[in-house]
C-alpha cells in the first residue's frame, strides 16, 4: 500500500484577480508528487474553508495581492478551525509585509512566502510541515 499524497487546496481570497502566482506555485506542488486543488479566483473565506473540509486537505494555500491579507487569511484560519480542521497547515504567499507576518502566525498562519521565494523551499517546507502533524 502506498503512502496517500499530501492533499493542498490553493486559493486566491478576496477580490484580487492575479492568480499567475497561484498558478506556478500550484504546479510546482503538483509536479512534487502533491494532489493539487485549485479553487481559482475570488473566493471568500467561507468558501475555502467548506472546500478544504470537502477535499479532505493537509494544506491551505492562501495567495493575496491585494492587501486584504489581514482580514481574509485570519478568517479563513478562524473557519477551518470552526470546521473542526486545526490540523491543516496554512501557508499564505503574495504581497505581504514583513511587519504583518507575526500576526499572521499568531492567527495559525505556517509559513508566509513573499515574491521570490523559490518553489523547492516551499515543496520542503509543506512536506517537512505535514508529516509534523501525522
Amino acid at each position: 500500500m502506498t503512502a496517500r499524497k499530501i492533499r493542498i487546496l490553493v486559493a486566491k481570497p478576496g477580490l484580487d484577480g492575479h492568480d499567475r502566482g497561484a498558478k506556478v506555485i500550484a504546479r510546482a506542488l503538483r509536479d512534487a508528487g502533491m494532489e493539487v486543488i485549485y479553487t481559482g479566483l475570488r473566493q471568500t473565506p467561507q468558501m475555502i474553508a467548506e472546500a478544504a473540509l470537502q477535499e479532505d486537505v493537509d494544506v491551505v494555500g492562501l495567495s493575496i495581492l491585494s492587501g486584504a491579507h489581514m482580514a481574509l487569511i485570519p478568517r479563513t484560519v478562524q473557519l477551518l478551525k470552526e470546521n473542526g480542521q486545526d490540523d491543516v497547515v496554512v501557508i499564505a504567499g503574495g504581497i505581504i509585509p514583513d511587519d504583518d507576518v507575526p500576526a499572521l502566525q499568531a492567527a495559525g498562519v505556517r509559513g508566509v512566502f513573499g515574491p521570490g521565494t523559490r518553489t523547492q523551499d516551499i515543496i520542503e517546507f509543506v512536506r517537512r510541515e505535514v508529516s509534523r502533524r501525522k
